[in-house]
Formats: C-alpha cells, structure tokens, sequence
C-alpha cells in the first residue's frame, strides 16, 4: 500500500511580503525565455526565471486608449536608475526600457500611462534590478 499524498499547506507559498513561494508557480507567460511578464487585462507583472516567477504578481497601470502598451515580445534596450522624460517632462525613476521608448518605472498604478508600465517603487526596483539589457520581456492581454 503506497503512502497518501496530500496537498500542501501553503500552495503557492505562504501570503506573507518577502517571503518567496514554497513551490514556485508557473509564469503567466508563454515565452519560457521571458525574464519578465506583464498582463494587461489583470494589471499585474512578474519577474521569471526558466519559465517560473521569482517575483509577483505586482501591480501596474499601462497605456491610456491612444497610447496602448501592445501585447508583444520584446527585449531590455537599457535603464536608468534616474531618467528624466523629456517627451512628458517627468521624472521616471527606475527606469527599464523596452519596446523603443516604453519603460517599466516607477509611477501612479492607479491611472493609466502614455504607454510606459507604471509600478510601485518596490516592483519598480526588483525589475530595474534583476532584468539587463538583451532580456526578453512579454506582454500579454
């Protein structure tokens, strides 16, 4: 007679800030390779590793009707810990860009964009600080 398996206690890890989940759970994503993954219809965006989040989901705004974030795959062009717009002179603190002048950076998630991924200043920094240059990122609906 084999053992009975049960289910664990804390699926997906325990809800608790910091504290990473005990099986790690599968990026939203279809590209494996992606390092990041935002969802546009959820508004929420995910650090990955090998196909699984290391960190997330964490909140975001994208762009306003006119100015859509597209659904698509692109790379990490660079970043800047500090970057000034000079299209919408503001300040975009933690900046990553990907998608030619789209960026993930710190910013209201609570109102849309001129297409940039807007975030906390926490998930703003785990992105500026775990994703390069030549990364993959995805963008999904």
């Amino acid at each position: 007679m084999a053992p009975a398996m049960a289910e664990p206690l804390f699926p997906g890890g325990p809800d608790i800030p910091g504290v990473p989940s005990i099986i790690p759970t599968a990026s939203p994503c279809p590209v494996v390779e992606a390092r990041a993954c935002m969802r546009l219809s959820t508004n929420e965006a995910w650090l990955v590793d090998n196909g699984r989040v290391i960190f997330g989901p964490t909140p975001i705004s994208h762009g306003m009707a006119g100015y859509e974030t597209p659904p698509a795959v692109t790379r990490i062009s660079f970043k800047r810990e500090f970057h000034w717009s000079t299209m919408h002179n503001a300040p975009m603190r933690w900046a990553t860009f990907f998608n030619g002048d789209m960026a993930f950076h710190v910013g209201p998630v609570n109102s849309k964009s001129h297409g940039c991924v807007r975030m906390t200043e926490d998930g703003a920094h785990r992105f500026f600080d775990y994703l390069n240059p030549g990364d993959i990122t995805q963008v999904i609906v």
